[in-house]
């Protein structure tokens, strides 16, 4: 039983089991570093609307398949003024195989208790860790340890040249966070028995 997370860099992800596939806010050309994103999944799912998380044409559809994915959403704001400066983003369970993983998207608040116990235990979460945008590198490694997640995979972050300007990179998230794993594969798969800890993925962007 397990489901794999690949990382196409920024916020976008795709998540498949049992030969289907997710995709994840797929990002637009005004991501700096990145190239033109182009991606095959069964059905795409994005946090808000905007373009570096919402660019539905980088996505091919393709048929075929039976969905194996329990899929919940959670909204929540983007920033911390109840939605007043960025408005609302939406978080995303899926749930495959007795696995839960969980995109946060661009989530820029706390997380209140109620739902922080609806999301408790999950085997994946894909957290935003640059600030500015989103939480910043404490607070997501708050979120990480509030939730008692097994793996966390850091994302919307700066690296060389690849992010904006404006956010942390993932340097300032493994000082906040106490250390991380720098994984060469760009590739997770999820398991009961997997490894625990806070894995950064190379990204195919």
């Amino acid at each position: 039983m397990s489901m794999q997370i690949r990382y196409f860099g920024h916020s976008c992800f795709t998540v498949s089991c049992r030969g289907y596939t997710v995709a994840l806010d797929p990002y637009d050309d005004h991501v700096p570093g990145y190239g033109p994103l182009h991606l095959q999944a069964n059905e795409v799912l994005c946090s808000h609307e905007h373009g570096d998380h919402a660019f539905r044409e980088a996505v091919e559809i393709v048929s075929g398949g039976e969905n194996p994915f329990r899929i919940t959403a959670y909204d929540i704001p983007h920033d911390d003024c109840g939605g007043k400066k960025r408005g609302m983003n939406r978080i995303t369970v899926l749930e495959a195989e007795g696995l839960k993983a969980v995109h946060f998207g661009d989530i820029g608040c706390e997380l209140p208790d109620d739902l922080a116990a609806e999301l408790s235990g999950a085997d994946a979460v894909m957290i935003p860790v640059g600030g500015f945008f989103t939480i910043d590198a404490a607070q997501a490694a708050a979120l990480y340890r509030q939730i008692g997640a097994k793996v966390m995979i850091p994302m919307h972050y700066r690296l060389g040249e690849n992010g904006f300007d404006v956010i942390g990179t993932l340097d300032d998230f493994e000082k906040a966070a106490g250390g991380l794993t720098r994984s060469g594969s760009s590739v997770l798969e999820v398991t009961k028995d997997m490894p625990a800890g806070i894995i950064a993925l190379k990204s195919e962007g």
